[in-house]
């Protein structure tokens, strides 16, 4: 019963990324568009002892899949708080908890999604250098750095209206990638930005996939997202509890 309902959720969550312009422009468009930008113009130069396109994979690999992590989970829980769907789920028997997974699942798969687009353009275009096994290593540590984010997400979609969840992720996004290096090789950077950055749990997930290409160590950065985590599940579950439905 459990295994059926999680599975028609996801499918309908599936859809609705698709469906939902704000989502599909900003979630997986807008990512691989900038990837592909970049790849182009920089692609062949050398970053931090790698090309520029297999370090765009781990970077720009980043902001691609916190977008689809960020944006969608948050503005799929505000939808269904205005439109009443979580309190007549709340009233069924079926459990929110499927839901909120269908929709933390949904926006993994199409992150995958995001990653493969961006490695077949990097392949495309001759920039992509590093083994099948390190490029794997990248997708999982991506995927499961964007666990936070996801929460996140939710603790805003329980808080806001549509309308203000989704300004407020885009806001929110836009200087994270900025400040991260997401975009611009971090060492190309100011040096307060520098600093601000080591306190940004994106830069941190943008170093650790680095550092599965060969590029600096893991300790630190998996510390910063075990942390990051922690107070997003806490933020998560508080907006959760006190969420008007």
């Amino acid at each position: 019963m459990v295994g059926r309902v999680f599975w028609t959720e996801l499918r309908d969550e599936l859809r609705a990324i698709v469906r939902e312009p704000t989502s599909l422009f900003f979630g997986i468009l807008m990512p691989v568009g900038f990837f592909v930008l970049f790849n182009l113009l920089y692609g062949h130069d050398t970053v931090q002892g790698l090309s520029a396109g297999t370090a765009m994979v781990a970077t720009f690999g980043t902001y691609g899949v916190i977008t689809v992590a960020s944006v969608q989970p948050g503005i799929g829980v505000a939808q269904d708080r205005d439109l009443g769907w979580l309190r007549m789920k709340r009233v069924s028997a079926v459990p929110v908890w499927i839901g909120l997974a269908a929709k933390a699942a949904a926006a993994l798969l199409y992150g995958i999604g995001v990653l493969v687009l961006m490695g077949v353009a990097a392949a495309a275009f001759g920039t992509l250098h590093a083994s099948p096994w390190a490029l794997a290593r990248v997708v999982v540590v991506l995927l499961l750095g964007s666990v936070p984010f996801t929460l996140f997400s939710v603790a805003i979609g329980f808080r806001l209206r549509t309308g203000a969840a989704i300004a407020l992720l885009n806001a929110v996004l836009f200087p994270l990638a900025v400040l991260s290096g997401l975009w611009i090789p971090i060492r190309f950077l100011p040096s307060v930005v520098r600093r601000i950055a080591e306190f940004l749990p994106t830069y941190h997930l943008a170093q650790l996939g680095l550092a599965q290409l060969g590029d600096g160590s893991s300790a630190i950065h998996v510390l910063a997202l075990v942390v990051t985590t922690v107070v997003a599940a806490g933020a998560a579950a508080v907006s959760y509890r006190h969420a008007r439905i």
